[in-house]
């Protein structure tokens, strides 16, 4: 099978494709691949190809893909939850402290000194006198809101906790697993709008989509603590830039960190020192970069070869050991009638069932098939006619 790279991809992740005997095809070229492994590559602009079975994203967001379109047509797409966690956590931990201590800006005050013609001393007590206006205040005591409680966000609450702060939090899709996951001392709101009330730094974790977009506007804004911190390493178009310039103005907002850069903000950044911008570096860490395609790959190689899922977007997690000679895969609407449709395919071209793994995910649903009955491309092609059907293929 044919994995196409978009990206610079970690060789270290690249190495278990070339393993497994996948042909690694390194262009932006969309040449009828299998699978796809990428970063930020605008997969949206591209016409997807019939071939295509799965994309595997090589970090969080996925917003860079058309999921919709993916599902629609049977296609896995997997993300890599966690793998950059920790690197991201450790420039938000940077910014609360940068959030209340004006170090950046005090930086730029020691660079601009001319030492040419000044003494030792004369450099001291210019740097005496620079002091007082970089006066901040600390963390420690402070009250942090965290948006999105999961694997970052959680591993942000804990983080900031063992720092001294309290923290809150809010994530409209909470789960077991990831309650089970948050430290012991944060309080979990039922509202959005409640996590930040009484917030002295917020701090944003959720994923950008249509419910997100523009979701931190003037409204919630003015629920939190007057000259308050707000961090976004999330994605630039869940805030409503205009609505931080707003309540940066008004002194609602005392600073504004974050990881998108756009025109408005750096236009900002020239005249006011209330906005601190980083060129998209949350991740950037040779280990994170290691983490996430290491996960990529692995998971694009073991649904290829197996069809197990795990870590999908948009497909339900799927596992079962091969019990036959044969696995076939297949993709389908969630709707009655497909499995019994399957079954009959199956039966009439003498094909005996040894295991049969269905998974469902609202609309979308997979199963796994083995048998030790050879599978023609004539019974593949039966199944990918049944009505409901988006993707039938064998597991080699």
């Amino acid at each position: 099978m044919k994995i196409q790279v978009l990206n610079n991809i970690s060789e270290f992740g690249l190495k278990i494709l070339e393993e497994n005997s996948f042909q690694l095809i390194k262009d932006d070229k969309i040449n009828e691949p299998q699978g796809i492994v990428l970063r930020s590559f605008p997969l949206k602009d591209l016409d997807i190809p019939k071939s295509l079975f799965a994309i595997s994203r090589a970090g969080a967001g996925t917003n860079n893909i058309n999921i919709s379109e993916c599902s629609e047509k049977g296609i896995v797409v997997f993300n890599t939850p966690g793998a950059n966690a920790n690197a991201v956590k450790e420039m938000v931990i940077c910014a609360l402290i940068l959030g209340k201590r004006d170090l950046v800006s005090g930086n730029k005050t020691i660079d601009s000194i001319n030492t040419e013609k000044l003494s030792d001393e004369e450099i001291s007590k210019r740097i005496e006198d620079m002091k007082k206006a970089f006066v901040g205040q600390e963390i420690k005591g402070k009250t942090l809101s965290v948006i999105g409680l999961g694997a970052i966000g959680s591993m942000v609450a804990e983080q900031a906790i063992q720092l001294g702060m309290h923290v809150q939090g809010y994530d409209p899709g909470i789960t077991v697993e990831t309650a089970l996951r948050l430290p012991r001392d944060i309080h979990v709101c039922k509202k959005i709008d409640d996590s930040f009330k009484g917030s002295d730094y917020v701090s944003l974790h959720i994923p950008l989509n249509e419910k997100t977009k523009g979701l931190i506007n003037k409204d919630l804004i003015k629920c939190a603590n007057k000259d308050f911190v707000l961090i976004n390493f999330s994605r630039g178009g869940i805030v409503k830039e205009k609505s931080v310039v707003s309540e940066l103005n008004s002194g609602q907002i005392s600073k504004y960190i974050t990881d998108f850069p756009s025109k408005l903000l750096i236009e900002r950044l020239a005249n006011k020192r209330d906005v601190i911008i980083f060129p998209h570096l949350g991740a950037s860490t040779k280990e994170s970069e290691v983490n996430c395609a290491i996960m990529a790959c692995e998971q694009l190689a073991t649904f290829l070869t197996s069809g197990k899922i795990h870590n999908s977007v948009n497909f339900p997690n799927i596992s079962s050991e091969k019990f036959g000679k044969h696995r076939i895969f297949i993709a389908n609407e969630n709707t009655p009638g497909i499995i019994s449709n399957i079954a009959e395919v199956l039966a009439k071209d003498e094909i005996n069932i040894i295991e049969f793994v269905n998974k469902s995910r609202e609309k979308i649903a997979c199963n796994l098939i083995d048998t030790d009955d050879k599978i023609s491309t004539n019974t593949l092609a039966k199944l990918s006619n049944i009505k409901g059907v988006t993707n039938a293929r064998l597991c080699y």
